[in-house]
């Protein structure tokens, strides 16, 4: 079992950046695809960007390539998302979340408790 926990959420102004963090315990992280995705208030959860257990394979939403850049450091058993030129569409709570599958949109095993990103306009 993983147990996942995200930190760095806050609220910056439009064209900022903030970088979200996701820290995993235990001996098993490495064996995980990770990924992010993000609700906002009266949407569906959406996929915003996933990664390989090996840091190899990224994917990304289409409303986030080219800003966002996912990363993962095994040794620290942690996960990060890079979000620059942020936009007030990407506000929203952003979840982190474990597969034991490929890095992918779906299929997801394990999750954290959210943090809460705000974009001012």
């Amino acid at each position: 079992q993983v147990q996942l926990v995200e930190s760095g959420g806050g609220l910056v102004q439009a064209g900022g950046s903030l970088r979200l963090s996701c820290a995993g315990s235990g001996r098993t992280f490495s064996s995980y695809a990770m990924g992010w995705f993000r609700q906002a208030p009266g949407k569906e959860r959406e996929f915003v960007a996933a990664i390989s257990w090996n840091g190899i394979t990224t994917n990304y939403a289409d409303s986030v390539k080219g800003r966002f850049t996912i990363s993962r450091d095994n040794a620290k058993s942690t996960v990060s998302l890079q979000m620059n030129r942020l936009k007030p569409e990407d506000t929203a709570v952003y979840y982190c979340a474990a597969s034991r599958g490929a890095p992918l949109a779906y299929n997801y095993d394990y999750w954290g408790q959210g943090t809460q990103v705000t974009v001012s306009s």
